[in-house]
């Protein structure tokens, strides 16, 4: 019987040592056990976490090479919403702003805790529940240029390096913004310019240079963030070209104007397309339906952000059955979200086949069950009360961890009624869509 020669130099001694004793690590990091404190994000992991504030949206990416990303800040206020509808308790408690919940959280994760800053800030679209609420009694910052609310709190804790929205620099499209809570906004854009060398930039579909690693590019050939959509202009799928859906002289829904994007680390996939309509009326125009034509372009990924919270006029079913993802995020804070329909399509194996998972950031409060039959009656609230104690996780952040290299991620959820990173439950390990075939085995 043949048998392999033995290494006979020090050096091949060396090296098959050195493969032995690193071998863990290129098999991924061991998940975090359930109720211990989340392990800190390393060199050439991918972690997306979405922040429950019980108020609205925001992630935080930590790239492989240790670039931060914010996108959105949440929160909107009750007392200028509907009390009725708007009514998932606040995170961690009812104590401070959304915005600062959140520049808390980031200071914890953050790869450099000492001296937190953010490489790229994003705004998906206007909403308060995406940039903050503005009320009148909005405290104002310590220079006065501004009052704090959402992304303005956060930007006044946290220094943030560029800035990038839909909208920059003028603000007129659909219409002028002339609102309180955009002129606020600018203020603080200015104020940030002109004393912290913030830098503004409008988000261009199309374009796959915009949101890179600032660190360590070389190192990590196979990340990149393909901008989709904004403004209604939507990616063609060849160089950078975009085409615009929305007919000269319509007005679109500020909804319709989110931007969004694709994420690509190795082999796997993420998509987030802000607040986007894409299941309309039967009467609807069909240009006022954007997911469909975001589509085509994003292809299958691994991990959805679920378009506008899981409202009823999300993810449609050519949408899903295009992109099929392995794990849904919701993150939910109404009554409202998701719709008992919205549910059904990302549950059917009809629309795609396989194995998918739900994470909801906000399940079930008190007069909840109340408010949803206000909305849908008894026997649809009856279901998807029914169906949340079947999905994968319905309270706390979500965080999607990516292995080193991309071709496996976890799902982490951590607790959100402190100012900790404790871990609730555990996901996975899943291969990754674009993985090699010898480790998705």
């Amino acid at each position: 019987m043949h048998r392999p020669a033995l290494p006979h130099s020090a050096r091949e001694i060396f090296l098959l040592l050195l493969l032995a004793g690193t071998s863990g690590a290129l098999r991924g990091a061991q998940p975090p056990a359930r109720g211990a404190e989340l392990p800190p994000w390393e060199q050439g992991m991918l972690d997306i976490h979405q922040i429950n504030t019980g108020t609205g949206d925001a992630a935080l990416f930590i790239f492989p090479d240790g670039t931060t990303l914010l996108l959105d800040a949440a929160g909107v206020n009750r007392a200028a919403a509907r009390p009725s509808n708007y009514d998932a308790p606040p995170r961690p408690n009812t104590a401070g702003r959304a915005g600062q919940t959140v520049a808390r959280y980031v200071r914890r994760v953050h790869p450099e805790r000492g001296k937190a800053a953010l490489d790229y800030a994003m705004l998906t679209h206007f909403h308060g529940d995406h940039m903050g609420t503005l009320m009148p009694d909005s405290p104002r910052s310590k220079s006065g240029a501004y009052q704090l609310t959402g992304i303005t709190d956060v930007g006044d804790e946290i220094p943030i390096r560029r800035m990038v929205d839909r909208g920059w620099p003028r603000y007129d499209y659909p219409a002028p913004s002339g609102g309180a809570m955009m002129l606020n906004y600018r203020a603080f854009l200015k104020w940030q310019a002109e004393h912290r060398g913030l830098k503004v930039d409008r988000f261009e579909p199309g374009r796959a240079d915009q949101i890179v690693l600032q660190r360590s590019r070389q190192a990590f050939p196979g990340f990149e963030i393909r901008n989709i959509a904004a403004n209604g202009f939507v990616w063609t799928g060849s160089g950078t070209e975009s085409r615009n859906r929305f007919p000269e002289g319509m007005l679109p829904i500020e909804n319709n104007c989110s931007l969004a994007f694709r994420l690509t680390y190795g082999g796997f996939r993420y998509f987030n397309g802000g607040d986007m309509a894409g299941f309309l009326g039967a009467n609807a125009p069909a240009w006022t339906e954007m997911e469909s034509a975001v589509a085509w372009v994003t292809g299958p990924v691994d991990v959805h952000a679920l378009n506008h919270h899981g409202t009823p006029d999300g993810a449609n079913a050519f949408f899903l059955s295009v992109l099929q993802p392995r794990i849904h995020i919701l993150s939910t804070y109404a009554a409202s979200q998701p719709g008992p329909d919205l549910l059904r399509r990302l549950l059917s194996p009809r629309i795609y086949p396989g194995p998918r998972e739900v994470f909801m950031t906000n399940g079930i409060w008190p007069g909840r069950r109340e408010h949803m039959v206000k909305l849908y009656g008894e026997p649809e609230t009856v279901w998807l009360l029914d169906q949340f104690g079947k999905l994968a996780s319905t309270q706390g952040h979500v965080l999607v961890r990516v292995d080193r290299g991309g071709d496996r991620y976890h799902v982490i959820v951590l607790n959100d009624t402190g100012d900790t990173n404790r871990v609730t439950s555990v996901h996975g390990p899943y291969p990754s869509r674009g993985a090699a075939t010898e480790t998705r085995r």
